[in-house]
C-alpha cells in the first residue's frame, strides 16, 4: 500500500524541521526542578509504588537525561505503571520515542487509539489513549508530551512547538509521560483508573517538570 500524500508531507516537514533545529542557537540549560530519584513512592492516600528501573540497553537507546519507571498500586492492589523520560535538550538527535512505534516493536498490537480529555486540578488535559494487546494481555496506555509548560498529544504539534521554542525561547527540553493500565474488566474502566491516577499524580509531576 502506498503511503498517503499527507503522510509524505508530514515526513518531509519533520525532516526539514529537524535540520533547522540543529542550526538554531545553542547553549540552553533547563534542568529538572528535582531529579526523579526524589519522586515520591506514595502518591496521595491511595497509590504506593516502587521503582522498577530500565535496563542499560534500553537507556542507551532512549538517551534520556533522567527517567523513572514505576509500578504503583491502589488500595485493592490494582496496578498502574508510570514512565517519564526527560530530555534537557533535543537538538542533537536525543528525542522522544513515540509509543506508537515502540509498542509494536515490543510485540504489542494496537487495537484502537484516540484522544481523551481528563480533568486535573488546574485544567483539562487532552492525552493519547491507546488500547494494546499481546497474547491475552490487554492494556490501555495514556501518554502525552509535557514540553515547556504545554501538554501535547499530537507528535507533529510537539515537533512544531519544539522548533518554535528553540527559536524564540532557546529551549528544547521536554518529557514523555506514559501511564499504562491493565484491562481487567473493560478498557473504559482502565481509562477511568488511569484518569484517577493522573489526577492524584498531576501536582506531583508538576513539582518536577520545568514549566
Amino acid at each position: 500500500m502506498k503511503p498517503s500524500p499527507h503522510f509524505l508531507v508530514g515526513v518531509i516537514l519533520l525532516l526539514g524541521m529537524t535540520m533547522l533545529l540543529q542550526h538554531v542557537s545553542h547553549g540552553e540549560a533547563i534542568p529538572l526542578k528535582q531529579g526523579f530519584a526524589e519522586f515520591p513512592l506514595q502518591i496521595g492516600e491511595r497509590w504506593r509504588g516502587r521503582e522498577l528501573g530500565l535496563e542499560k540497553a534500553v537507556l542507551d537507546v532512549l538517551k534520556v537525561d533522567d527517567s523513572m519507571m514505576r509500578l504503583y498500586q491502589g488500595p485493592q492492589g490494582e496496578p498502574v505503571w508510570l514512565y517519564v523520560g526527560y530530555y534537557k535538550s533535543q537538538r542533537t538527535g536525543a528525542t522522544y520515542h513515540s509509543p506508537l512505534n515502540c509498542l509494536p516493536g515490543a510485540g504489542w498490537a494496537i487495537q484502537s487509539r484516540g484522544i481523551v480529555p481528563i480533568a486535573v486540578s488546574d485544567r483539562t488535559v487532552r492525552v493519547n489513549r491507546v488500547l494494546i494487546q499481546k497474547g491475552l494481555d490487554r492494556q490501555v496506555v495514556l501518554y502525552w508530551y509535557q514540553d515547556r509548560g504545554r501538554i501535547i498529544a499530537d507528535e507533529y504539534w510537539a515537533k512544531s512547538y519544539l522548533i518554535w521554542d528553540a527559536m524564540t525561547r532557546n529551549r528544547t527540553d521536554g518529557a514523555l509521560v506514559r501511564i499504562s493500565i491493565p484491562v481487567i474488566d473493560s478498557s473504559e474502566q482502565a481509562v477511568t483508573r488511569g484518569a484517577e491516577f493522573l489526577r492524584d499524580a498531576w501536582p506531583v509531576l508538576n513539582r518536577f517538570l520545568p514549566a
